[in-house]
């Protein structure tokens, strides 16, 4: 998909972060965009912002972890719009488990994570992907995953990543063997500078943890800095943007990771057990490059 101008971009999560990166960099491609978001006021400012800068946007409220609103979202967005041409599956959070080890997290934040994290992505693709594969014009695809879907570890966080990129691998097939005009690409970036280490505050109340986690607050410190001095969300719209014009299905913005990657992947070809160390990004890199 080369061309952008007048057609339509719908965005989830699209209040602040990534999600707001992409929303306004689709608008300053002359798009008309659909915001999407659960947080009501959030969205409202994010909406405001752009419509100052004499942006085609609108905003809607949705919650991707329940079909029928994000079934609701598609209807409202083809009736303001008409025809969709890029949907981005960028909705994510991270349910904070403290220390337990995999088999002690409680079912509310598996429910939560990947209600959100999958099966947002998941419930995007049933409600558009109808519609942009019949329309017959060019379009794109974009969800985002992470690079916790392609490495090791990360508890309930680096297993709903895994599904999206798998979900997202299977979408791209489907689409090449049917022909299709849409294209597609899965985004897998590192630490961005955004707000979900601050995921619990959209946690729903039906499914509040029945004990509070035990925090390694250590490590959670060095997680928030290293999101803080990650990239910024519009280095990554820009960066998508132009995957989407080169069709690139796999989006990987942060080169830093390149080697851990490619020795992950060796790791598993050597049938080796995976071994137990410092996570990379805790070790501070010589040429300034941020992971």
């Amino acid at each position: 998909m080369k061309e952008f101008k007048g057609k339509t971009a719908v965005v989830t999560g699209a209040a602040s972060g990534i999600g707001f990166g992409l929303a306004e960099k689709f608008a300053q491609e002359q798009m008309q965009v659909v915001l999407a978001d659960i947080e009501e006021e959030a969205l409202e400012r994010a909406v405001e912002k752009l419509e100052k800068m004499q942006h085609r946007v609108v905003g809607i409220q949705a919650n991707v972890m329940v079909k029928e609103s994000v079934e609701e979202l598609y209807a409202k967005a083809t009736e303001q719009y008409g025809n969709i041409h890029i949907l981005c599956n960028n909705a994510g959070i991270g349910a904070n488990s403290g220390n337990k080890p995999i088999w002690e997290v409680e079912s509310s934040d598996w429910d939560w994570t990947l209600g959100v994290n999958f099966y947002g992505a998941l419930y995007g693709i049933q409600a558009f992907l109808p519609h942009m594969h019949e329309h017959g014009e060019e379009g794109h695809v974009v969800t985002t995953a992470s690079l916790a879907g392609l490495m090791g570890g990360m508890g309930t966080y680096g297993v709903s990543k895994h599904a999206v990129r798998s979900l997202s691998e299977t979408l791209n097939q489907d689409l090449r063997e049917r022909g299709s005009k849409i294209s597609s690409s899965v985004l897998c970036p590192g630490f961005v500078n955004t707000n979900i280490a601050n995921s619990e505050r959209n946690r729903p109340s039906s499914l509040i943890q029945s004990q509070e986690p035990t925090i390694n607050q250590e490590a959670a410190a060095a997680m928030a800095e290293m999101l803080k001095n990650g990239k910024q969300p519009n280095e990554i719209a820009e960066i998508v943007v132009n995957a989407i014009k080169d069709n690139v299905f796999y989006i990987l913005p942060h080169p830093a990771w390149d080697d851990h990657l490619r020795a992950h992947f060796e790791l598993i070809l050597s049938r080796k057990e995976l071994p137990t160390r410092t996570p990379p990004f805790l070790v501070p890199r010589e040429d300034g490059e941020k992971y």
